[in-house]
């Protein structure tokens, strides 16, 4: 998408479950094995009763959206903030919603509000991204 193309309340959804052996993995690979994601008898004794999963796995959605669909190939991540407002448990569906806050039109920078909603859609995660456009 050209940066011309977009409009301030544009918006593009994406909606994905997250799976224990993701979870799983992703603690592989990120080293992030704190047992609050990795080990469910540990978790059962938090205030969240059970495993969930990590932020920034749940986040990486919003990457996800920018760097392919909206608004897509060639945009470069400038920064990005996240407030975690409620947990994430494995198997429960996320949406992700990625929508055109500001326009910068000298820079081609856009203002994203990113957020992630449960079913109800109830917020789990709300920031926003600053992204350059080419």
């Amino acid at each position: 998408m050209k940066f011309e193309d977009l409009k301030v309340g544009q918006s593009y959804e994406m909606n994905r479950v997250f799976t224990q052996e993701e979870v799983l993995r992703f603690a592989e690979l990120s080293f992030d094995t704190n047992p609050i994601h990795t080990d469910e008898e540990f978790a059962k004794s938090t205030p969240f009763g059970g495993v969930i999963v990590p932020g920034f796995l749940t986040g990486s959605m919003f990457s996800a959206i920018i760097g392919t669909k909206f608004p897509g190939f060639g945009s470069i991540y400038l920064s990005q903030n996240m407030c975690f407002r409620k947990p994430v448990f494995p198997e429960c569906e996320v949406t992700a919603v990625v929508s055109v806050k500001e326009l910068f039109p000298e820079k081609h920078r856009v203002l994203l509000e990113t957020l992630c909603l449960d079913k109800d859609k109830q917020v789990l995660i709300e920031g926003t991204a600053l992204v350059k456009l080419p």
